[in-house]
């Protein structure tokens, strides 16, 4: 989020908790990017700030409603207050039980990764709600390939690079023609907590539909091995088209990602390694 908005926000989520009568003295930023995530104390609750023109709010709140009735391992609203979206000086609030840790992202044991996302995906397959396709991000990261305006920094043959990897994986994963459901979109380490409740998957806004090799390939490979039937082909061409999906966005110029355009010259160099192999 823009430093100028950032003020904002956090005004917006302590005025909306304290007229819902939680105690708030001081609001933690825990994560900043296109949405602002604090933990507001000492309430303990985590508050979600975006602003109102995302739209993405009430889809990822029903979707955590809809997930928890089917036992799956996510996060849970605040329950001290109602479940819905907030609206106050031009941003959506929404909030949430804020756990502790118990253990850093690197100690998480890869079986137990696995355990997780496939119980996630189980539940997913009992929830309807209208949702992108993976394709859909795909579109929007050649979108932005294919924009100098939007990724004006990016290079002549990065750009053909990006463009043509981004549309040969495309295709030959449609292709396939992969049995596909609910997914989570992003379950990478940074959207997975371990609690003392076991682990349990953040940041539902990113769901879409398409094969659960798309959601494995973001997790580290080893957990790939604990995930049972899994295709290992098709989890390769995912993990290649994941970098690019995400050296791409990268390279937008409204990225707000801490240290986006050295991400974005490192993701270069593993796409064009994993293309070579």
């Amino acid at each position: 989020m823009q430093t100028s908005h950032m003020r904002s926000a956090v005004r917006a989520a302590k005025s909306i908790a304290s007229a819902l009568d939680l105690r708030v003295e001081d609001a933690i930023v825990l994560h900043d990017s296109n949405k602002l995530t604090l933990r507001l104390l000492p309430c303990d609750v985590l508050a979600r700030v975006a602003p109102v023109a995302h739209h993405v709010a009430q889809f990822e709140l029903e979707l955590a409603q809809r997930l928890a009735e089917t036992g799956s391992p996510v996060a849970a609203l605040e329950p001290r207050v109602d479940p819905r979206v907030y609206e106050h000086d031009g941003f959506a609030i929404t909030l949430w039980t804020y756990y502790e840790s118990v253990a850093p992202q690197e100690q998480l044991a890869p079986a137990e990764y696995a355990h997780a996302l496939q119980r996630l995906h189980a539940g997913m397959r009992h929830v309807e709600l209208a949702t992108p396709h993976f394709t859909d991000r795909i579109a929007e990261a050649q979108q932005l390939v294919g924009s100098r305006t939007h990724t004006p920094e990016l290079g002549d043959a990065d750009r053909e690079l990006l463009s043509n990897a981004l549309r040969s994986l495309k295709l030959a994963i449609v292709d396939r023609g992969t049995p596909e459901q609910l997914l989570h979109g992003e379950p990478h380490p940074g959207n997975l907590l371990s609690t003392s409740q076991g682990l349990l998957f953040v940041d539902l806004e990113t769901c879409c539909r398409g094969p659960v090799e798309f959601d494995i390939a973001h997790a580290p490979e080893e957990v790939s091995e604990h995930y049972s039937d899994a295709d290992q082909d098709l989890l390769r061409q995912c993990r290649i088209l994941i970098l690019a999906m995400v050296a791409a966005w990268r390279w937008d110029r409204a990225d707000q990602f801490p240290d986006g355009r050295r991400m974005g010259i490192e993701l270069l160099s593993q796409l064009r390694a994993a293309l070579d192999r």
